[in-house]
């Protein structure tokens, strides 16, 4: 009985205490440590934390990386807080890749282009490859994705681009080891020409956007990557959607896949859409789509502010649209977003390391 109640304590209290907190009871005792380091406990604690409104946005600046306070979609001006890589990094060379149940999958750039995962709450990284891209290749032509597995196992996915040759590999945190995977076969995807998008996990599958912007003109594609049968699939980008030239980014919102498609027909125009039963619905049009010039860029310091967003950037412009009441109200529940330089989490206790009784 004792037990039971003990039981109950770590899975109805500790799992709604803030990610620090579980921490500090970590080193309590070693039944404590043991209980909160659990795939159990870990899954919970991050579905409660992730259906909350509140999230964080990290920023890499030029010189720091900043994280703020989202709270219902607005940036909370007053939180904004000064933190520092685990070792000696500038920001500058830092690339987020991918956001996943508080965990960060992010590449340091500079001379072996380590790929790291990193929880920027409690502070734990760990380097799991020291060869991320191909120098000689350009860097949008790799990407990854990181997800959880039938079994639990943390998993980073990674694709590499080179010599117009595509290879898969997957990383897994309890094994600590890389094995190669079947990547897409005779996939003119894997061609310099075509750009892969950083990778939106939503509903047990993982998203990417590869486009080509050289020919055929604007050509954009959506590669599938389901993380149960870890196979590829590519799909074709919805006619409904298709301005030339044009830029989709994804995201997830409530659960629930979206993309934000950025054109040009006679004027620039961002759209809103939701897959929904197979299907894409358009939500909205976002209000006063334009493109940032150097001076702005410069001075703008989060992709959220004042009820604008930097929603992407596309043929090397920044975009900035404006939200009005009805979009704020919809995009309070992003769960998952990659912007340029910057990144959502939420506050977790999930550790880059497998654990070990």
């Amino acid at each position: 009985m004792e037990k039971i109640g003990i039981e109950m304590v770590v899975e109805e209290i500790f799992s709604r205490l803030p990610a620090k907190a579980v921490d500090r009871f970590k080193i309590l005792s070693k039944y404590f440590r043991k209980e909160l380091s659990t795939h159990n406990f870990e899954l919970k604690h991050s579905r409660r934390a992730g259906n909350s409104l509140k999230k964080k946005l990290l920023s890499l600046k030029y010189e720091s990386i900043v994280v703020d306070d989202i709270v219902g979609g607005n940036l909370e001006l007053d939180t904004s807080k000064t933190i520092t890589f685990p070792y000696d990094i500038h920001p500058s060379y830092l690339r987020i890749i991918s956001s996943f149940n508080g965990m960060l999958l992010v590449c340091n750039e500079r001379i072996l282009c380590e790929l790291m995962l990193w929880n920027p709450t409690t502070g734990r990284y760990k380097l799991i490859s020291d060869d991320y891209f191909n120098h000689r290749f350009d860097r949008n032509s790799d990407t990854g994705g990181m997800y959880f597995d039938q079994f639990d196992d943390l998993k980073v996915l990674h694709i590499k681009c080179s010599r117009n040759v595509g290879t898969a590999r997957v990383y897994s945190r309890r094994l600590d080891s890389w094995r190669k995977i079947d990547f897409l076969k005779d996939s003119k995807l894997a061609s310099s020409c075509y750009s892969w998008s950083p990778a939106t996990y939503c509903g047990k599958t993982i998203y990417f956007m590869v486009s080509n912007y050289w020919f055929p003109p604007g050509e954009r594609n959506i590669v599938t990557f389901d993380v149960i049968s870890e196979s590829f699939s590519v799909l074709c980008f919805p006619e409904r959607m298709e301005v030339n030239p044009c830029q989709g980014h994804f995201l997830s919102i409530s659960n629930k896949l979206h993309v934000i498609v950025v054109g040009r027909a006679v004027e620039l125009k961002a759209d809103l859409y939701k897959l929904e039963h197979d299907d894409w619905v358009k939500v909205f049009s976002f209000d006063n789509p334009h493109i940032l010039d150097y001076q702005a860029r410069m001075q703008r310091t989060n992709i959220i502010q004042d009820k604008k967003w930097l929603i992407t950037s596309i043929w090397g412009d920044f975009v900035e649209v404006d939200l009005c009441n009805e979009a704020f109200n919809y995009l309070q529940h992003v769960d998952n977003y990659n912007g340029p330089k910057a990144a959502l989490f939420i506050k977790t206790t999930v550790s880059p390391f497998e654990y070990k009784l």
